[in-house]
């Protein structure tokens, strides 16, 4: 969750950072993402509001950083790996891995729980098994000056 945390500080939404890393079943790193544009859509000039008409804010743009997880991965293979996520993930994030093979989400916060997004994610999820869990802190600390 540490290695999602470091990865959410990426993210330009001064709102809403999100991080994500996918592990194997050895704890190995697969693929690390964070919530921000797609490629070649420079952050400046890409809306990162709230509101406001739906093309002048962030929500028609963002790639979610399980997405982006997902994308990134060199691995040809995510099939039984996990993925911590800082937020629980968001249907259209669910419906990727789901297809993409994790069989479990670890995840920080559910700050949207009980959402329409957050029920469909969840009875997606239900209906084929993949595992999601809340993350337990360990009480360790990483202090980082950069």
């Amino acid at each position: 969750m540490g290695i999602a945390l470091l990865s959410a500080m990426r993210s330009k939404d001064e709102n809403t950072q999100v991080g994500a890393c996918i592990v194997n079943s050895e704890n190995k790193i697969l693929s690390l993402g964070y919530n921000g544009m797609p490629i070649g859509c420079a952050d400046s000039l890409m809306p990162w509001r709230r509101n406001g008409a739906p093309l002048d804010t962030k929500y028609m743009y963002v790639c979610h950083a399980e997405l982006n997880a997902i994308l990134n991965s060199p691995s040809p293979s995510l099939k039984g790996s996990r993925i911590y996520s800082t937020l629980f993930p968001c249907n259209e994030c669910a419906k990727a891995i789901i297809q993409s093979g994790i069989a479990e989400i670890i995840y920080l916060s559910d700050k949207y729980a009980e959402s329409d997004s957050d029920n469909a994610a969840k009875k997606m999820f239900d209906m084929v098994g993949i595992k999601y869990r809340k993350y337990i802190p360990s009480g360790r600390e990483v202090n980082i000056s950069l």
